[in-house]
């Protein structure tokens, strides 16, 4: 329903693109061409590269399913989602105001919310609050919004869930 790989492939390109810029700088600089110092290049960059992009793709992909949505390493069934907050009017970074849900653990391994990334607020069960995250939140807030509310009935929310929530808006 929602998939995001956390880093596209297309950058270990960088390596071929640097070891031709080192071929050109030597062309231009009329010293002779060496392949030694391009081909380092190319295996140390895109090495260096493909493992981050390896790690990108294990820690700060998401994807959601109509049963689990798994935020990096971590996956949480659908089930355990009672209630998707609405989005927040501060940004942390703002300095004002944040809503509840803002200071709440972000889903997967990672302490926070990855950079780049807009975190989502969500009521688990038992009382828990979480945040999921995404590039595209909006997307996948479209996408788990319908799951949620078609398993989730207002009443089945306890009165308990919504006295904690008094300041975090309407439900979605």
């Amino acid at each position: 329903m929602f998939y995001e790989p956390g880093a596209s492939w297309y950058w270990v390109l960088l390596g071929p693109v640097s070891a031709v810029s080192m071929v050109l700088i030597e062309v231009w600089s009329g010293a002779g061409v060496g392949l030694l110092v391009p081909a380092v290049f190319l295996v140390m960059v895109s090495a260096f590269v493909a493992l981050q992009v390896k790690a990108a793709r294990i820690h700060v992909s998401v994807e959601l399913t109509e049963d689990a949505l798994r935020e990096g390493t971590e996956t949480i069934l659908v089930r355990e989602i009672v209630r998707v907050y609405p989005e927040a009017e501060n940004h942390e970074a703002s300095g004002k105001e944040l809503a509840k849900w803002q200071s709440a653990r972000a889903l997967g391994e990672l302490v926070g919310v990855p950079r780049g990334r807009i975190g989502i607020g969500l009521r688990l069960t038992g009382g828990r609050t979480a945040q999921a995250w995404a590039r595209r939140h909006r997307q996948l807030r479209a996408a788990l919004t319908p799951l949620v509310q078609e398993r989730v009935e207002p009443a089945d929310v306890s009165d308990a869930d919504h006295a904690a929530d008094d300041n975090d808006g309407p439900a979605l």
